[in-house]
């Protein structure tokens, strides 16, 4: 026999895993901070005003920071001018990331106008031909050194800017020395960021974040775990990044980076997410909300439990729960039950705070957890009584004005 103390123990979630607090702007990550939401602009940097509107949108549906392509110097500089048009736009200074590839100018250059540089360790002082050849241990270390030594002015210049550093190690873009030595595996993710993350601590630079990620969900999980296994061996508490990479767009993209990003909030790790979707940049923001939602990782929005229908319904339930939803969904922290009969009532909706029931045809009970309230309720009166009980409960609040 299974206690409810001990079913209670099953159904939990690790707790977060404690990291560091990092600051990218006014925005923190890691720590006791919550699990922050960011995005990518897709527009071509150089045209500052687009770039500028599109972090807007980004920003007023819900992202905390936006990451922006910086192909060289000339476009690092131009975060100045697009900083400055976001400010004008909104009225806020929405921390910009540098996303930067190949080119080690742009990210110096980065430093002085982004709130976060990221470098790709696969690409950024080391190289993809697939060129076959085997590393001697010496030969091998030769490399870090190399990279060592030409990192180190780059650490320097970081440490003296204060900027944090976005240590993004993808699948796809592992350089010929790891993927010869590791293969293009989890392994050879997990270690092409670790030998980034040593030369950076080596330095005294611990203001770093990292990322594993991966179009296939399954690796960019297995990354991670990895991932958390080496930093703790080596004592490293930096926060992480999550995302499924490439992950597509409609239904496939959504449930490919639920399954990646939710798998690991669930495991505890993760301290910032982005849902990369073939569509546009505003479009991942609610679904990230979401998966964090879901995961019980961060409470933004009202949770509904809504029954899918059988013959038994007494109401048309989808209309209903949409009609409930638009006129609810602000409640933050509210947990409601919309039942389409007493078969699926009290059992089914066991966890939630306010229920609204079929109770015969035209006909709704109404709930406050498992008690019943007001019985046999006009279905035209329902949601008004529905608004009024909450009221009387103490979890109305109204709802905010939408950002023009």
């Amino acid at each position: 026999m299974v206690t409810t103390h001990a079913k209670k123990n099953l159904i939990n979630s690790p707790d977060r895993r404690q990291t560091r607090e990092v600051k990218v702007g006014s925005i923190g990550i890691g720590g006791d901070n919550p699990v922050r939401v960011q995005t990518m602009t897709n527009t071509p940097t150089e045209d500052i005003e687009a770039t500028a509107q599109q972090v807007v949108l980004c920003y007023r549906a819900g992202a905390e920071m936006v990451r922006i392509t910086t192909q060289s110097p000339k476009h690092a500089k131009m975060l100045t001018d697009i900083r400055r048009r976001v400010i004008q736009l909104c009225s806020h200074d929405v921390p910009l990331i540098a996303d930067v590839h190949f080119i080690p100018a742009a990210a110096y250059e980065a430093l002085k106008t982004a709130d976060k540089v990221r470098i790709n360790p696969g690409n950024f002082l080391d190289s993809k031909t697939f060129k076959k050849r085997s590393y001697t241990s010496a030969e091998y270390n030769s490399e870090i050194k190399r990279i060592e030594e030409k990192l180190a002015p780059f650490i320097a210049e970081a440490k003296k800017l204060k900027k944090p550093i976005r240590i993004g190690s993808n699948h796809g873009s592992l350089s010929d020395r790891v993927l010869n030595r590791h293969g293009d595996t989890p392994q050879g993710m997990v270690e092409a960021a670790m030998e980034y993350m040593r030369i950076f601590k080596n330095h005294d630079f611990e203001n770093l974040v990292i990322a594993m990620k991966a179009s296939n969900p399954k690796v960019m999980i297995a990354a991670n775990r990895l991932l958390i296994q080496h930093m703790d061996d080596e004592g490293m508490d930096y926060p992480i990044h999550l995302g499924v990479t490439e992950a597509g767009n409609a239904d496939e993209g959504r449930i490919k980076s639920a399954l990646g990003i939710g798998t690991m909030l669930m495991e505890g790790v993760g301290d910032t997410i982005r849902v990369s979707l073939t569509e546009p940049p505003e479009a991942e923001i609610p679904i990230a909300y979401t998966i964090l939602q879901s995961t019980g990782r961060r409470i933004t929005k009202t949770e509904f439990i809504s029954c899918p229908s059988c013959g038994r319904t007494l109401f048309d339930l989808e209309k209903t729960t949409n009609q409930i939803k638009e006129k609810l969904g602000h409640l933050k922290g509210v947990n409601i039950a919309i039942m389409g009969c007493i078969v699926n009532g009290l059992g089914e909706m066991a966890d939630a705070d306010f229920g609204y029931v079929g109770g015969g045809p035209g006909k709704i009970n109404l709930y406050y957890r498992k008690d019943l309230v007001k019985r046999d309720v006009p279905q035209k009166n329902a949601l008004n009584e529905l608004v009024a009980l909450i009221k009387a409960k103490g979890s109305w609040v109204e709802p905010k004005k939408v950002k023009k």
